[in-house]
């Protein structure tokens, strides 16, 4: 391979390690923060799982982004999302959970107006509808979902140290398929926009196994994940598991379980199709945000406990920079697609 394309490939690399920092430690966030897991092991299981699932399930969510805006030259993609992880990391720095959904998402509109492609209008509002949707979706999950555990565990009247063994295990499995759950949803936040100019070419395992481009992306940007979740997580999961609201175990694990199936359920092209063969309306294929998931079960449940549960003054900072974050993205990558075409002379489109 070329030395330029890997070059043009640490950016989507850079994405992939913020995301791992910021939304990735959302997964384990509120089990490491209420000690019921040590980080290790969550780094761990979530490492692991992320790959399985952007290398097993992460096609759908691609197919939207490259509906938005397809980005043609490794020179584009590589602004593109080195704009949307420079703008998480700053955020990350924060200690804010903030979307790398909504960074990528901006960074490609910012492309759009450089590039003077037309931005789909009808892409864009579902994107938008969904950031709007999935917040409210964990919180309504996970308030009933709080409940039900609640009542099962008072009619099975466990011992102490036998809860608490068994809320650890849930908390572990929990994690593994949010973690699934994430690589599948948001692996094209990082290696997306990277798709219609992969550098890659299809290759045989013996003589049943295809690995082709796409899914060595995927690879490629899930491994990335991973080391961001080791390196540079463990602030974000405490300001989500700590800081937000007091959780308890039970709650934590019931946050990792709602925010899991919002995450999985816009991404499973398997239940589009059973949907569609049932002459359902389908539900859209999108890369929604884990932090935004948590964040609404997590308020879901505080508001469930009253008003006084939720922090509101760290919460609207957190809003704040769901805001701010497209539109910091759109401007760093439109200004980076012009140094990098005037200054270094780059066709980045």
């Amino acid at each position: 391979m070329d030395l330029s394309v890997l070059i043009f490939l640490t950016s989507g690399l850079f994405l992939g390690w913020s995301l791992g920092a910021n939304d990735a430690a959302n997964i384990f966030g509120t089990a490491v923060g209420t000690r019921m897991v040590r980080f290790s092991t969550a780094a761990i299981v979530c490492s692991i799982f992320v790959i399985l699932g952007a290398v097993i399930s992460g096609g759908g969510t691609t197919q939207t982004l490259g509906r938005l805006g397809a980005i043609s030259t490794l020179a584009g993609a590589f602004t593109a999302a080195l704009a949307a992880a420079f703008t998480v990391y700053l955020m990350t720095k924060r200690g804010l959970p903030v979307s790398t959904s909504q960074a990528i998402v901006g960074a490609i509109v910012g492309w759009n107006f450089f590039s003077g492609a037309t931005t789909d209008a009808a892409e864009l509002y579902k994107i938008i509808a969904t950031w709007i949707a999935c917040p409210i979706l964990a919180g309504l999950i996970a308030v009933p979902l709080f409940k039900l555990v609640q009542y099962v565990l008072n009619m099975a009247k466990l011992h102490l140290l036998r809860l608490d063994a068994y809320t650890r295990f849930a908390l572990v499995l929990a994690g593994a398929f949010g973690a699934y759950s994430l690589g599948a949803n948001n692996i094209a936040n990082v290696v997306g926009v990277f798709v219609p100019a992969s550098p890659f070419t299809d290759f045989t395992i013996g003589e049943l196994v295809t690995v082709n481009s796409t899914q060595q992306l995927f690879l490629l940007g899930a491994v990335a994940i991973g080391i961001g979740i080791f390196t540079y997580s463990k602030h974000v999961m405490l300001t989500v598991g700590q800081d937000l609201a007091a959780m308890t175990p039970v709650a934590a694990w019931v946050v990792v379980v709602s925010h899991s199936i919002v995450l999985f359920v816009f991404a499973s092209q398997g239940l589009e199709r059973i949907l569609a063969g049932a002459g359902l309306p389908t539900i859209p294929l999108v890369p929604v945000s884990s932090s935004q998931a948590v964040v609404g079960a997590i308020v879901g449940l505080g508001m469930m406990r009253h008003s006084e549960g939720v922090r509101w003054p760290l919460l609207g900072s957190i809003v704040l920079g769901w805001v701010l974050t497209p539109f910091a993205a759109a401007i760093v990558c439109f200004f980076g697609l012009f140094v990098l075409q005037n200054l270094f002379n780059q066709s980045v489109y």
